[in-house]
């Protein structure tokens, strides 16, 4: 008996989503519960699994094709045998699928020059990144034990995987003179790649071109002497690592600075909503993190409540689910400031644009030395550029300079975030 496979709800305000990757194929049995389709939505990549075990029938949409809420996107024949592996195909038809589906695959990653080979063996289910780095890396799936829940393997197992496979390999012989490839012979070539925006990447085009079309967005920027943090970090980072098994960063000091400024100043924790103002007494942070499908900013709760170990947990948690693309829409729901660290990635100063609704966002930047003036002398101190982009309809330039002065006073006199200054 044939079992739709349905697009489940995925969210609040969540209607619809793009059929991203299939991940089995007709013909292929499925476990109950066993995902066999990733849907990408406004937010996050969701994984569909199969109601029933069986074999996967047929699709009834293409992969890019849009799709509602409840729509049939799959059959599965229930308690019948299928093939658990790759065995060659029976028929020039299957072949060709086989073939086009990998052509796919392939061409969503850059030229490797060949070296690439596709896994083979029974492989496990893997999520759209992982699926990714194994075909970036030429390693075999099977051959790898995972460590991510229910012995599922991680980007993380894959990247080892093939970092041991480089170290083991034997060097090559060094090549014999021979004429350039074709490829190579045409010098100057032009070259273009059309490639269709992700769900994800439409809708945050959508929402920044909004923020700025309909908030009255200004940056005021100040800079940062992080002697004192640079100093507290050195000098407890073993003692914190070994009790709370994480290591202290920066993140957790620049978000306890943030909640401290915002209970002082109410108005850059708050939200426009209608023709109201909504203030809360409560600070859910918003921690900008890179996603193989682009920027997600998934949601610390009630941060103000939090111990420095428990924002570090948190975020390091965060990071590593958004690289695994396993970050949930609850994940991702509110927010009532953002934090977004461009330093990691050596930006020296910008203007961050707000997550609508919310009204400011800090944004972070690399340390470096720099000269100084301190008690009438020049010296050398690793300095950081601040930046707090508000939406002026509700926040005051005054409100807005105060917020990231008391910021920057907590960050170059931690104590302060101690006792509450």
């Amino acid at each position: 008996m044939a079992t739709e496979v349905k697009v489940p709800t995925l969210g609040e305000s969540v209607t619809e989503a793009t059929v991203g990757e299939w991940l089995k194929q007709p013909g292929d049995a499925v476990s109950a519960d066993e995902p066999i389709v990733s849907l990408e939505t406004d937010k996050v990549a969701v994984e569909v699994p199969s109601p029933v075990a069986g074999v996967l029938s047929e699709f009834t949409v293409e992969l890019g094709d849009t799709v509602d809420v409840g729509a049939v996107i799959a059959m599965v024949e229930e308690g019948a045998e299928g093939k658990s592996s790759s065995p060659a195909p029976t028929s020039k038809a299957k072949a060709d699928d086989a073939a086009t589906q990998s052509a796919k695959e392939m061409e969503k990653l850059p030229d490797d020059g060949g070296q690439s080979a596709a896994p083979s063996g029974d492989a496990p289910t893997m999520s759209p990144a992982v699926r990714r780095a194994v075909l970036e890396h030429g390693v075999d799936p099977t051959t790898i034990k995972g460590t991510g829940k229910d012995g599922r393997l991680t980007k993380e197992d894959v990247l080892a995987a093939a970092k041991s496979k480089g170290a083991n390999a034997a060097p090559a012989p060094s090549p014999t003179p021979s004429p350039a490839p074709t490829s190579a012979a045409v010098k100057g070539e032009r070259r273009e790649e059309r490639v269709k925006m992700t769900r994800m990447r439409q809708t945050i085009a959508k929402r920044l071109k909004g923020a700025q079309e309909e908030a009255a967005l200004l940056t005021t920027f100040n800079d940062c002497d992080m002697t004192a943090v640079i100093e507290a970090r050195e000098a407890y980072k073993d003692t914190f690592a070994k009790k709370h098994g994480i290591k202290l960063g920066f993140m957790s000091f620049f978000a306890k600075a943030a909640a401290l400024a915002l209970k002082d100043v109410p108005s850059v924790n708050a939200q426009i909503d209608g023709d109201e103002i909504v203030y809360y007494d409560y600070v859910d942070l918003s921690v900008a993190v890179s996603a193989p499908n682009g920027l997600v900013v998934p949601v610390v709760r009630s941060i103000d409540q939090m111990s420095f170990a428990e924002i570090e947990l948190a975020i390091a948690d965060f990071g590593k689910r958004a690289k695994a693309g396993e970050l949930t829409m609850e994940d991702m729901k509110g927010g009532t400031f953002t934090i977004s660290n461009g330093g990691v990635f050596g930006s020296l100063m910008s203007t961050p644009i707000i997550n609508p609704p919310q009204s400011a966002v800090l944004g972070l930047h690399r340390i470096e030395d720099r000269p100084v003036a301190v008690n009438g002398e020049v010296v050398i101190r690793p300095m950081m550029y601040l930046a707090l982009s508000y939406d002026h309809r509700i926040i005051d330039g005054r409100e807005a300079v105060t917020a990231l002065k008391i910021m920057k006073e907590a960050i170059e006199d931690p104590m302060r975030m101690l006792i509450d200054l």
